[in-house]
């Protein structure tokens, strides 16, 4: 087992907790990712197996050879986990963005995605999490309703919609109805005003 694998586990262990369990984890160990070269930011984020490559630049006039490298293409974005309920502000390659959306989302993806090919931290992490929360939702006990209060249940939705609409009508009516009076009473006030009073004749 490499260092890097040896440091993926501690900081997996330290973050799920100690009460998973032996058999779990020892399968764990054996899907972290045992290479030893992998660039500094790829532990931040998830790259989908997308890391520097080297290669040569080859001048057009004598062919001559110079070693350059070609990054990947890093975004930073704000993915909506279901199981989390929040946004998930994370960096991913337009490769993993891809492959995030072909899965369905990046809950699905983490689960889908099988240890030894998530080869960052983060990746490792987040995988573990959803599956910790998965694995206790399965053991929750769920309440269905029966057809007839279903039905009951969306009947009361549609009443209060029906409420709510003619309420809305009514409160403009009313605003109408008092803007009208309000430019009446406006109006009477100032043919008062306008009013001059004959002078008396004896």
């Amino acid at each position: 087992m490499s260092f890097r694998a040896q440091e993926l586990y501690k900081k997996f262990a330290r973050k799920v907790g100690k009460d998973v369990p032996a058999e779990v984890m020892e399968t764990v160990k054996k899907c972290l990712p045992n290479s030893k070269i992998v660039m500094g930011r790829a532990k931040r984020g998830i790259f989908a197996g997308r890391h520097i490559q080297f290669g040569n630049k080859i001048s057009e006039d004598g062919g001559n050879k110079s070693r350059r490298t070609w990054k990947p293409n890093v975004q930073q974005k704000r993915l909506f986990s279901y199981i989390h309920d929040r946004h998930i502000r994370v960096k991913v390659t337009t490769h993993a963005l891809r492959c995030i959306d072909k899965a369905g989302g990046i809950d699905e993806y983490l689960l889908k995605t099988p240890y030894h090919k998530m080869d960052t931290e983060l990746g490792v992490l987040w995988k573990a999490k959803v599956e910790k929360m998965y694995e206790e939702f399965s053991n929750m006990e769920v309440g269905f309703f029966a057809p007839e209060e279903e039905a009951k249940i969306a009947k009361g939705f549609e009443e209060y919609k029906i409420a709510k609409r003619d309420a809305r009508r009514e409160s403009r009516r009313a605003l109408a109805s008092q803007k009208r009076i309000e430019e009446g009473t406006k109006s009477t006030v100032d043919v008062k005003d306008g009013e001059v009073e004959a002078p008396a004749t004896s």
